[in-house]
C-alpha cells in the first residue's frame, strides 16, 4: 500500500513556491537544532542558504563549524564568546547586533539565497540590542520565495503573529539544572 501512495504522490516543486517564516523558540534545547535541520534538507535540494549568528558567535560550534566547510552554505558569525548581561548590555554588543542585522538584510534582500537562518535573533530582540520594528520590517521585505527562520528563546508576540510556523521548544529536564557543563560535540 505504502509503494503505491507514494508512486502516486504527485511531484513536489524543486523549490518553495511560497517562502514561509518559522520561528524557534522556548527554553528547550533544539531551536537550533531545528534549524541546522532544515538547513540540510535544504541542502539536499541544492538550495542556498545563509546564516547569521547574533549571540555568541565566536564560541566553539561543531555545527557551524562544519556546515560553513559545504558548498552552498555561507555562514557569518557576530558577538562575543561570553554569555550577554540582559542587565548590562555594552555598546559593543549592540554593535555586533547591529552588523549581524545588515548582513541578515543584505542576504534576505539580495536574492542570492533561498533560505535564511537568523540564528538567536530573538534573543536580541527581547533584550533589545536590536529593535523588533527592525526585524518586523525584515520580515515583510522578505521575497516571497525566501524561506526565513529565527531562532531564540523569547520570540516576542509580535513576529510571533507574523511567522507561519511557531515551535516553542519546552524544557522538561536539562543536565546543566543539574550542574552538568555543555559537552562538546553534544551541546556545541
Amino acid at each position: 500500500m505504502l509503494e503505491k501512495e507514494i508512486k502516486h504522490r504527485p511531484s513536489m516543486p524543486a523549490k518553495p513556491q511560497k517562502g514561509l517564516v518559522q520561528i524557534y523558540t522556548g527554553d528547550g534545547k533544539g531551536k537550533t537544532t531545528a534549524a541546522i535541520g532544515n538547513i540540510i534538507r535544504a541542502l539536499g535540494h541544492d538550495m542556498k542558504v545563509y546564516v547569521a549568528v547574533f549571540i555568541k558567535g565566536t564560541s566553539p560550534s561543531g555545527e557551524w563549524d562544519f556546515l560553513a566547510k559545504l558548498p552552498n552554505v555561507k555562514i557569518e558569525r557576530f558577538g562575543a564568546e561570553k554569555f550577554i548581561d540582559p542587565k548590562n548590555i555594552k555598546p559593543e554588543e549592540k554593535e555586533q547586533a547591529r552588523l549581524a542585522l545588515n548582513a541578515a538584510r543584505k542576504a534576505v534582500t539580495g536574492g542570492d539565497f533561498d533560505l535564511v537562518v537568523l540564528d538567536e535573533i530573538n534573543i536580541a530582540v527581547a533584550w533589545r540590542l536590536i529593535e523588533r520594528d527592525e526585524v518586523l520590517k525584515l520580515i515583510e521585505d522578505k521575497p516571497p520565495r525566501l524561506e526565513l527562520i529565527l531562532t531564540g528563546r523569547y520570540a516576542d508576540s509580535e513576529l510571533v503573529k507574523k511567522a507561519d510556523l511557531v515551535t516553542e521548544m519546552l524544557k522538561i529536564k536539562h543536565p546543566f539544572d543539574a550542574g552538568i557543563p555543555a559537552h562538546q560535540g553534544i551541546e556545541f
